[in-house]
């Protein structure tokens, strides 16, 4: 199972990366207006929607409420709805990268390739330096005892 997580980890490096920098621009581009607007709405003590649409839209496009947001009124409205906007985007985050996990072990894997081996482990059986060649750094022997036969699987090409 850890192969999985880890595969996962290592095939979307630049996912990862990609999902780190659209999280701080939706942040900075949508999140602090919201933040910002919701303040604007609930001072009178309850919550006035009216209030919200009217500003969220021009807080979105004049990028004013940035640096307004970080004012002593408004900074707990910016944090719960970070709170809120990072768990969600976590959630769909996490579910695009729970479904390009691995299927099993030897996703990925090109069939006839010694990827299944570690540390050398064909060499007790294959040469790493002469004899009828079986892929880039395998060589069956053929000077060893016992069955030296090759199947090969495929097609030849001659034009």
């Amino acid at each position: 199972m850890n192969y999985k997580v880890s595969k996962t980890l290592k095939d979307n490096k630049k996912s990862i990366i990609l999902i780190c920098v659209l999280w701080l621009i939706l942040t900075i581009v949508l999140v602090a207006p919201i933040g910002y607007s919701i303040g604007l709405a609930s001072q009178g003590g309850s919550f006035d929607f009216a209030i919200f649409l009217e500003n969220v839209f021009t807080e979105i496009v004049s990028f004013s409420s940035i640096t307004r947001v970080f004012g002593a009124a408004y900074i707990g409205y910016f944090g719960k709805t970070l709170l809120y906007f990072t768990i969600i985007f976590a959630i769909f985050a996490f579910i695009g990268l729970f479904k390009s996990r691995p299927k099993h072990e030897f996703t990925d894997i090109e069939h006839g390739s010694s990827d299944w081996s570690e540390n050398g482990e064909q060499y007790r059986i294959l040469s790493k330096n002469k004899g009828i060649i079986l892929s880039k750094h395998n060589y069956l022997p053929v000077d060893k005892r016992g069955n030296v036969n090759v199947l090969v699987v495929g097609r030849f090409r001659f034009w």
